[in-house]
């Protein structure tokens, strides 16, 4: 979170602290200066993301291609002077940031509220000083970074504390982000990602020795310094009686000044009177209101400490335990393999969110760019419980009697104020024979296992009868399918227009450049339509999840968004549909895509007829919904249907989709062994 003000105070109050630094001149002195040191950034990848997503459309679900791109041409830039880039991400929210963690998702929940307002009233995007990033965006950039050669690295705690003690130990150039907490560590130096200007490598670095002149303080100051300010340990709630304290007998106040600004002034002016000792500190606990932990100011200086440092303000003789220690004896899974690998995994960015539940049974998903007012549509939370239920009984061995330990969801949706987790129950998938166990689905090797991943996966989603069919997909398009079947089944006021919508836009999509997308201009924006996007976009995270559980049947590669998704391609798509257009505009006039159309529409219908789920056609004219009706906590959601499309018998399904081996190729559909049982898509315009 970092030191509330610390950042706006250093650019208006001291601006020679900041220094603007040349990347290109610091990496050659480094080469000189350090010659068995590479020159290296460590990138503290969770501060960075809204700033390298520039596309231009950020409500529609995410300009993905168009991202990709962008981050190719940031590693690029850096590669040439070159720079190795190490990014990390936050892999936790740690319990004692849970406070904040809370507080930040309910505040978000009104900002999204008044982007969707503003949606419904002006019928296009709001400006960018109303920008969110687009649902899951951090956790597609660490798969991004990664299929680009990227070392990318999850931590096992607070991010931040990671970055600065890799930068430490690495003798890194310096740490690249927009947090406030690295002036404060004593590390190496710190870039903005707010003044970089990737094209001439060039941006402004924080000097924490010019930072401790203008407050007249020691770097050892700083961990106290940051701490008597409030931070992600030491809440601002406790400390007002101590500022009014500094305040009243603090020589530097200054009325121009606001009143934060004179708060930071006065907390240094007390902080550099007093001895930096263990003695100081405990003064200062008993001091202050810390309520009935007075352990609170000695476990944020703690937070500052990196591996191999001491500090004055804690004795010498106490081990840090700042670093990761969880112990596998306290652990959900008790395996030692299984927890080893998992570990492994995430520490790597190989698996998503499996470590979590293996290691504390918890999780947590942030805000997405849902619509509260929108009665119809469930939150993506709840839609994808069933998944996750299935996901959990695979990774959490039953205990005797069959009962399986709980997992504690900490999931965003309208009508959870996340005053406690919600207390979730595994639920095993019905697969023939039960469940194969963890460790045959991780390490078991050969045909039959390879079988079993895949149709446990499918098992996650209601989705193992067909299996035979999805396996002779191309891999994103099975896995699409997967989805947007599951989708249409928990959703019951989806539409075959929804249908077309999704199933036109990832087939379109495979013949189409980043710059393409980019130059995609929309009329009007529809607020539904956005709603969808986001869950679409979260759908897929449901799925590396799964994939992570049940040994990646599925290459991670296959389930990123830019295989299958685009948020303005969809917007356009889902408008057409709505107003009634022909497959044959929808599909942009290419006779190529009129058959797989057809083929993906009646995969999805038969499936979902399946389990007596009939799409209905349900067209709303315009698309636009603009009614205000706040939604109700677990609705009931109801619809009058007016038509349907009722696929062929599933005999005749399997030869409608069966490609004729004397066909010219134009057409998707299972093809033979020989053909490699994929759908021949046509292929993908460069980036």
């Amino acid at each position: 979170m970092g030191i509330k003000g610390l950042q706006g105070f250093v650019a208006r109050i001291c601006p020679d602290i900041c220094k603007t630094v040349d990347l290109r001149e610091l990496a050659e002195n480094h080469r000189i200066n350090h010659p068995d040191f590479p020159p290296a950034i460590v990138v503290d990848a969770m501060s960075c993301v809204r700033f390298w997503y520039t596309p231009e459309s950020w409500v529609c679900g995410g300009q993905w291609q168009e991202y990709l791109a962008n981050l190719e041409d940031f590693i690029k830039a850096f590669t040439a002077a070159g720079i190795q880039l190490v990014f990390y991400f936050d892999g936790v929210v740690e319990e004692k940031k849970r406070d904040e963690w809370i507080k930040r998702r309910l505040r978000n929940n009104k900002e999204i509220a008044r982007i969707f307002q503003f949606i419904k009233t002006h019928r296009k995007q709001p400006g960018r000083g109303m920008f969110v990033v687009p649902s899951a965006l951090p956790t597609f950039t660490r798969f991004a970074l990664k299929s680009l050669g990227q070392k990318t690295v999850c931590t096992l705690q607070e991010a931040d504390f990671e970055v600065a003690a890799y930068g430490l130990q690495h003798n890194c150039i310096g740490i690249l982000g927009q947090d406030s907490d690295y002036l404060i560590y004593n590390t190496c130096p710190y870039f903005s990602i707010e003044k970089l200007r990737v094209d001439r490598l060039v941006t402004e670095m924080y000097s924490r020795e010019d930072l401790c002149r203008a407050l007249g303080l020691s770097l050892t100051h700083l961990p106290l310094f940051a701490c008597l300010l409030g931070n992600d340990v030491v809440p601002e709630s406790m400390l007002e009686g101590f500022w009014h304290k500094c305040l009243v007998t603090s020589p530097r106040k200054n009325n121009s000044y606001d009143r934060r600004t004179n708060i930071l002034l006065a907390v240094a002016n007390y902080i550099s009177k007093i001895p930096c000792s263990y003695s100081s500190l405990k003064h200062l606990e008993e001091m202050l209101p810390l309520g009935s932990d007075k352990t609170l100011l000695y476990r944020g200086l703690e937070s500052y400490v990196l591996p191999g440092q001491q500090s004055p303000w804690i004795p010498p003789n106490v081990k840090n335990c700042q670093m990761f220690s969880l112990q596998q004896e306290t652990a959900v899974c008790q395996d030692t393999e299984i927890f080893q690998l998992a570990k492994e995994q995430h520490i790597r960015s190989e698996n998503y969110a499996i470590f979590n539940i293996l290691s504390n049974g918890e999780i947590e998903c942030s805000n997405s760019l849902e619509d509260e007012c929108d009665t119809e549509i469930p939150g993506q939370a709840l839609i994808y419980r069933p998944a996750r239920q299935h996901i959990y009984s695979i990774l959490l061995e039953s205990a005797k009697g069959g009962a399986y330990p709980l997992v504690k969801e900490w999931f965003v949706y309208f009508g959870n104020s996340l005053q406690q987790p919600e207390l979730i129950q595994p639920v095993q998938p019905s697969i023939p024979g039960g469940t194969p166990n963890l460790k045959t689905l991780w390490f078991a090797k050969g045909p039959y296992v390879e079988k079993q991943r895949y149709s446990t996966f499918l098992a996650c989603f209601h989705l193992q009868d067909e299996m035979e069919d999805l396996q002779a997909l191309e891999a994103p398009v099975a896995a699409f399918c997967c989805l947007l079947t599951y989708l249409m089944m928990q959703v019951s006021s989806l539409s075959l227009e929804d249908l077309d919508a999704f199933v036109a836009v990832v087939l379109c999509l495979k013949g189409k450049s980043a710059a393409q997308l980019a130059a995609l201009q929309l009329a009007q924006v529809d607020s539904r339509a956005v709603h969808l996007g986001a869950v679409f976009v979260r759908g897929l995270t449901t799925l590396l999840m799964a994939n992570s559980a049940c040994g990646l049947p599925f290459r991670m590669d296959d389930l990123m968004p830019w295989e299958m998704f685009d948020g303005k391609l969809f917007q356009e798509k889902y408008q057409q549909s709505h107003r009634g257009c022909s497959s044959e505009e929808l599909l942009e006039g290419n006779e190529s895509l009129y058959t797989p159309f057809q083929n993906l529409k009646s995969f999805i219908c038969k499936a979902c007829m399946a389990k007596k789920r009939t799409i209905q056609t349900r067209p709303r004219g315009n698309g636009f919904i603009t009614g205000t009706q706040r939604r109700e906590f677990n609705p009931r959601f109801q619809q009058t249907h007016r038509n349907s499309f009722v696929p062929p018998y599933h005999s005749q399904m399997r030869g409608f989709l069966r490609r004729n081996p004397q066909s010219q190729g134009r057409e998707y559909g299972l093809g033979h062994q020989d053909q490699r049982r994929r759908f021949h898509l046509p292929p993908r315009s460069p980036r």
